[in-house]
């Protein structure tokens, strides 16, 4: 669970460094995840939203409007994030993995999805494209081809700097909340908190040693049960380690995203992960262990 030594060293140059800044993002809207019992898709809208509001932090949802048909009671998450002045970008109709499909099938995927982004968020921009499993392809020609693509229908890439698998921690949580099982649910919510914690010191620290600085961190968040549960806390966490909130396109101005704004260019890796392979440099270890969740509440 910890990160080795020489990580934590960085990370306590880090901490030193100028206050950091992040951009909320949220996969996955309207619906994910299983649904505890007497909580309603909704709800935990509302409650993020509440959430978002109390710290005044921007926050980008992306849509798989596949959803409005599967579980049409979760529609109204869309208008609702909205109304709040949040915006909505693309995550493609049905949330398939771009190693499965052809180009031409993905792309389809995407423009499936932009009557509904079109039909909520006017004339503001939706061309933000976050790739469903951060999968771009399982070939350098995929991977191209669908970057031309965007490039010339005028989409940026939603980038990941940062994500502790909140999404693992839903399933979980329904079963514990099911079985009532308070002690759980204690637990899950102290792995939530120490795996969101350690992964933005493990992120911080990869920043100092790739550019002696910290860049704005995008956070990949998923609209569940539980993250609805945990937000006014994990935002807390946040600013209690001195990181001030922004916009996703604010965040992608840093050079480090310039290929993700720009598809057309050359790609570069965008992840904290690969700067660090591309430069020689060890990748610290993944500080949480999702796998242990598996059995909670079985």
């Amino acid at each position: 669970m910890l990160v080795g030594v020489a990580t934590l060293a960085l990370a306590t140059a880090a901490q030193a460094a100028s206050k950091p800044v992040i951009a909320l993002t949220w996969d996955d809207l309207p619906a994910h995840g299983p649904l505890p019992p007497g909580v309603t898709r909704v709800q935990i809208a509302a409650d993020l939203l509440k959430a978002f509001a109390a710290v005044k932090a921007p926050a980008f949802g992306f849509v798989n409007g596949v959803q409005t048909e599967r579980e049409p009671d979760s529609t109204p998450v869309l208008t609702m994030w909205r109304d709040a002045g949040q915006p909505l970008g693309n995550h493609t109709w049905s949330h398939p993995n771009l190693a499965q499909l052809t180009p031409d099938q993905f792309e389809a995927e995407i423009a499936r999805n932009e009557p509904l982004l079109r039909a909520h968020m006017g004339t503001e921009d939706w061309r933000w494209l976050r790739y469903p499993f951060l999968s771009e392809g399982d070939t350098p020609e995929k991977r191209l081809a669908v970057r031309d693509w965007l490039a010339a229908n005028h989409y940026r890439i939603a980038s990941v700097t940062q994500s502790f698998g909140d999404y693992a921690f839903n399933a979980p949580y329904a079963r514990c909340v099911a079985r009532n099982d308070e002690a759980a649910i204690a637990e899950l919510e102290k792995r939530y908190l120490d795996g969101a914690a350690a992964v933005a010191d493990r992120a911080r620290a990869m920043s100092q040693a790739l550019y002696g600085r910290d860049i704005p961190y995008v956070l990949l968040m998923h609209a569940g049960a539980f993250d609805a549960r945990m937000a006014p806390r994990l935002l807390k966490l946040y600013l209690d380690r001195g990181y001030r909130f922004t916009s996703l396109e604010k965040a992608e101005r840093d050079p480090f995203y310039k290929t993700d704004r720009d598809p057309s260019l050359p790609p570069q890796p965008t992840t904290l992960e690969d700067a660090m392979k591309a430069k020689g440099l060890p990748v610290p270890p993944h500080p949480v262990d999702l796998a242990a969740l598996d059995g909670t509440c079985r």
